[in-house]
């Protein structure tokens, strides 16, 4: 099968929205990937076009997309690309889809906690408390010395 397979890399631009539908669970959300380059006559890194997508994800994806994500957060989406052409008023109309196979933050720009669902998990739409692993200053970057870490309920 020849498929279009990408991993994009940006922040997530809409709030997802969740629906349950007959076929099972679907979500979907807007991500903004903004390309960056080094400007050698300014000296600095240099913010080059925004690309958007609409990003798809079904069954127990999507219910996790509900629950863990919202607007800003920095993501990783990797999934097949759909480009659709389409004509309205007259004008043709092209975007960009990706149907998601995996989605997760993105550990580069910030720590998350991660936990594990139920299929009957239904998502709510406040945030919820997790549990997150604080790094003392006593830490080194030894996996070893990290091994035994408490969690630090965030408020």
């Amino acid at each position: 099968m020849n498929e279009t397979m990408v991993t994009a890399v940006g922040n997530v631009a809409t709030q997802p929205v969740y629906r349950e539908l007959a076929s099972g669970a679907s979500a979907r959300f807007r991500l903004a990937v903004t390309s960056r380059y080094w400007d050698r006559e300014k000296n600095a890194w240099t913010d080059g076009h925004t690309n958007f997508f609409t990003v798809w994800a079904n069954r127990q994806l999507a219910m996790n997309v509900g629950t863990s994500l919202s607007v800003g957060d920095p993501v990783m989406v990797q999934g097949r690309l759909k480009v659709r052409t389409e004509v309205r008023e007259s004008q043709n109309r092209t975007s960009a889809d990706i149907d998601a196979v995996a989605i997760g933050h993105d550990l580069t720009r910030g720590t998350s906690a991660f936990k594990r669902t139920n299929r009957a998990e239904v998502p709510t739409t406040s945030p919820q408390t997790e549990p997150n692993w604080e790094i003392t200053a006593g830490d080194s970057a030894d996996p070893a010395s990290q091994e035994q870490r408490e969690p630090v309920a965030v408020t």
